[in-house]
């Protein structure tokens, strides 16, 4: 398993937080996936051989969120 902190712009509230976490949860290889607004970032324990950084991103985006990198 590997961690990923990300840093998200655009979350406001507990909704965004859940978005954030329920659109990377959907990946493969997600162990964690924990987003906070308050950090502005998302914490998130995946497996390499399943998901890749450039996936949890653009599921992030997909959402409405930018990862500001």
């Amino acid at each position: 398993m590997e961690k990923l902190i990300l840093t998200v712009d655009g979350m406001s509230c507990g909704h965004c937080e859940i978005a954030v976490q329920d659109a990377v949860r959907k990946l493969p290889g997600i162990k964690k996936a924990k987003a906070s607004r308050r950090k502005k970032q998302a914490q998130v324990e995946y497996d390499p051989a399943l998901a890749t950084p450039e996936q949890i991103v653009q599921a992030i985006a997909d959402t409405g969120y930018t990862v500001v990198q």
